[in-house]
């Protein structure tokens, strides 16, 4: 399966930063918070992945598959 696209946002909120990830193709949108001095990349990482776990359970409420599970799949 391909990648899908993601549009990522980080907003600083006094000692957390909030990471949100946005699918393209579906509008659906999730946030994660963290410390504001974690790293970028792992709060990306962790939006990634939470958007992933979204997808994947509406698909399975709408009895399709979206992808499999795996390190390297976005969803």
């Amino acid at each position: 399966m391909a990648e899908r696209e993601i549009i990522y946002e980080f907003r600083r909120v006094g000692n957390a930063t909030k990471a949100s990830a946005v699918d393209v193709e579906t509008g659906i949108e999730v946030c994660v918070v963290g410390p504001a001095n974690a790293p970028e990349l792992a709060l990306r990482e962790a939006a990634r992945r939470k958007l992933g776990y979204v997808l994947r359970r509406q698909a399975r409420s709408e009895g399709r598959s979206i992808g499999k599970r795996g390190r390297g799949t976005v969803v």
